[in-house]
């Protein structure tokens, strides 16, 4: 049996949320928010915390910066019980990077500083442990800098060593959508977009143009449309499935927590509507706590939601 389920390599960092500001906001005045939190940020981070506490084996390589924030994130990713020996740590004044989310009910703002995050390189991954997995997931392509040049060398590595491979690209902040991502497409088992980010992939102006267009290249595609659920493409089997039906919180993180589901019970051999609808899930439940991880973080709100919901039991495959 493999040592873990997944490995992950990616970037972490802190989310600071300030909830309750007016979209609008001025310039050179003090504006006052009505709540705050400060969660484990970072797509990588995020899908390798919750997916563990779904009973996943997680291994994560990351770069820290040595500041007080990264201690903080990566003590955060530890209480999932995600293997952390392979994190590298920055010396020098290297600060980990930082999300600030300024709420605004229904849109938020998002910025962040990129930090150490630019820097992670293939010097930085241990290629014996990432291929000590059954699977290998990458998020947040475009802040991957450090990587690119070495990315499809690594995935035919891993491709070769029997691993599959899944990629959420999540935003470019550049808008160019281009680069390395056409190089490891090709190589990609599992595709997980939400609309937006497909449609823009492909510059095409419908989701479903978009699938016709890599459906060709990759084999499973699950697109995450938030409230109306999930639109999967298997080979050229299409399949729409619908949402869990809450009232949100907060639904910072909640692609990130599909792919959490998804992944899980994918890994975990269920069907493919199935691992939809497990995605599904595991977003609705991120959706009720501030953050991408605190509504995972409580035990008792997380199995019964998951049991109320249907969450499918998951068993290891290999």
């Amino acid at each position: 049996m493999a040592q873990f389920d997944l490995t992950i390599a990616g970037e972490v960092n802190l989310d600071l949320i300030l909830y309750g500001l007016q979209e609008n906001i001025p310039v050179d005045r003090e504006i006052l928010a009505t709540d705050f939190e400060m969660t484990l940020g970072s797509s990588s981070a995020i899908l390798a915390h919750n997916i563990s506490l779904l009973g996943m084996r997680v291994g994560f390589i990351t770069r820290l910066g040595g500041d007080e924030l990264g201690r903080i994130a990566v003590e955060r990713l530890a209480e999932s019980h995600v293997d952390l020996s392979r994190v590298v740590r920055s010396g020098g004044n290297a600060k980990t990077g930082v999300t600030i989310l300024l709420h605004h009910g229904g849109s938020r703002r998002i910025l962040t500083y990129p930090g150490v995050m630019f820097e992670m390189s293939r010097a930085d991954l241990d290629l014996d442990y990432l291929s000590s997995a059954r699977h290998f997931h990458l998020s947040s392509l475009f802040l991957q800098r450090g990587l690119h040049a070495d990315l499809p060398d690594l995935f035919r590595e891993l491709k070769r060593r029997g691993l599959t491979i899944s990629l959420d690209t999540n935003d470019d902040p550049d808008d160019r959508w281009d680069g390395v991502l056409d190089e490891i497409l090709p190589h990609i088992d599992l595709l997980l977009p939400n609309e937006d980010e497909i449609r823009r992939i492909t510059r095409r102006d419908t989701v479903e143009d978009a699938l016709d267009v890599l459906a060709a290249k990759i084999p499973l595609i699950a697109v995450k449309c938030g409230s109306r659920g999930a639109l999967v493409q298997y080979g050229k089997e299409r399949i729409r499935v619908a949402p869990a039906t809450v009232t949100p919180v907060d639904t910072i993180g909640a692609g990130d927590n599909f792919n959490a589901g998804f992944l899980a019970a994918w890994l975990s051999g269920a069907g493919i509507e199935a691992c939809a609808m497990a995605g599904n899930i595991s977003g609705a439940l991120s959706t009720q706590g501030p953050g991408g991880t605190e509504a995972f973080r409580d035990a008792e709100l997380r199995e019964a939601f998951l049991r109320k919901h249907g969450f499918p039991t998951l068993t290891r495959t290999s």
